[in-house]
């Protein structure tokens, strides 16, 4: 057989790249159509597909009307891009309702799920312009509720020690923290020592002292210094409730004299004491709603059932060095460290500054419930040796787990605790235990 010369052979060009996305279209848009074929529609469906479909292209003409603006010249740069802070959320976000990971709902799906108030123009922007350049057609709720779920779907993206240059903005954002001053930060650390001092001193140097990341980032006196200013910030918010108290207190009961308005509501505040048992006047509680009302008057935030809080002069208590930590540790100064820490603090826990705790003591008892519902075998198991969450999950309800190392696995923990609610961190620390209950139920001891 005679080999092919030169001239009779016909080379043809390769198929260029667009050919081949062409064909694959073709096939995609086939297939697609017969599949659709063969699926039984009803009228209510096609009533829900036009309905998607019209959802669908509102939101395409939105987009394209942003993308438009956006290639526009650009006016010039505000200065505080801060003020696009998020709505204020409830407490600790428990009105959020339980979503399925994984699985993003359809466009028409019901508006109480919270993927479906994201906003598309937001899921198109990477996490660092979305910050940057805040919630595209001023939808806030949308732009937020897309934040949460980038943080939950592909997380911040960090170097090996956990560092991020957006994290604490994030946090800050998620946590609704308002614009602090430095100067305003700086004049807190000026007033020097707080009430509370000692015990800052107290437990500064026994902070994560196992961790290497966090002692060769964080100094000691930095530490104190924001734990200084927390406890100052919150003894100025405490004696302003005194003063609210005692003027609702004098306008209560004008014609008191001042050294008995002062003793009337810390014996009035105990059931058996006061006025009603004859140690004093008899008109000034003769009645059960006054009683209840004089007793109201005294019930502060502060204090607590047995009274140990109102004899403090501060409001400090253990555990705030260790919760304190990650916000040192991923802020960029002590300033935005303390606005997201006293936020935290304040809006997200305030039953874990009080003086018996009395929030860290429902967590554990809600840790006790959680863990007979998901694993009742444990949980016996646990309560035969008599160990109750009071005795092992303690540090961990009450640092959000900041305890339990590595750091860089902490803070990735807290971007999924401030996005959903640190009320989240109960169910994350029975998840620790199911992870580990074959360990723990072969243990001897």
């Amino acid at each position: 057989m005679p080999s092919p010369t030169k001239d009779s052979v016909t080379l043809f060009p390769p198929p260029s790249p667009s050919t081949h996305r062409a064909l694959r279209r073709l096939q995609s848009a086939h297939s697609l159509g017969a599949k659709a074929a063969y699926q039984p529609s009803s009228l209510i469906s096609q009533q829900r597909l036009q309905q998607q479909q019209q959802q669908i292209q509102q939101q395409h003409q939105a987009y394209q009307q942003q993308q438009q603006q956006q290639a526009r010249p650009a006016s010039p740069p505000r200065r505080h891009a801060s003020t696009n802070r998020s709505p204020q959320r409830g407490r600790a976000n428990s009105d959020a309702p339980m979503m399925q990971f994984g699985a993003i709902p359809p466009t028409g799906s019901r508006r109480s799920s919270v993927l479906s108030r994201r906003s598309l123009a937001a899921d198109s922007m990477s996490l660092e312009r979305l910050l940057r350049d805040g919630p595209p057609s001023g939808d806030v709720e949308g732009a937020l509720e897309s934040t949460r779920y980038k943080v939950l779907d592909q997380g911040i993206k960090t170097d090996s020690d956990g560092m991020s240059n957006l994290r604490i903005y994030v946090w800050l954002i998620l946590l609704n923290a308002p614009v602090l001053e430095t100067d305003a930060y700086l004049a807190l650390i000026h007033r020097g020592a707080s009430p509370a001092y000692s015990k800052i001193r107290n437990d500064t140097f026994r902070t994560l002292t196992t961790d290497p990341l966090f002692r060769r980032r964080v100094s000691e006196a930095s530490l104190i210094r924001l734990l200084n200013a927390i406890a100052w910030r919150l003894y100025d918010a405490r004696e302003e409730r005194a003063k609210d108290h005692a003027f609702v207190q004098h306008r209560q009961y004008p014609s008191v004299s001042s050294g008995s308005r002062q003793s009337l509501p810390a014996e009035s505040s105990r059931p058996g004491t006061g006025y009603d048992s004859g140690s004093g006047p008899s008109h000034a509680t003769s009645s059960p709603a006054a009683r209840s009302r004089a007793r109201a008057l005294t019930l502060t935030t502060e204090g607590s059932e047995n009274g140990v809080a109102a004899a403090e002069p501060g409001t400090y208590v253990q555990g705030m060095n260790v919760l304190a930590a990650p916000f040192l540790y991923a802020a960029r100064s002590e300033a935005e460290a303390f606005i997201g820490f006293h936020q935290l603090l304040t809006q997200e826990l305030p039953g874990y500054i009080r003086g018996a705790m009395d929030g860290v003591h429902k967590g554990l008892a809600l840790v006790d419930k959680v863990l007979a519902i998901v694993d009742p075998k444990l949980s016996l198991y646990l309560l035969s040796k008599s160990l109750s969450a009071e005795i092992y999950a303690f540090p961990s309800v009450l640092t959000l787990c900041a305890c339990t190392p590595p750091l860089p696995e902490v803070l990735r923990l807290w971007d999924f605790l401030f996005a959903y609610g640190p009320h989240i961190n109960i169910l994350c620390i029975v998840a620790q235990l199911v992870l580990i209950r074959t360990k723990i139920m072969e243990s001897p001891r």
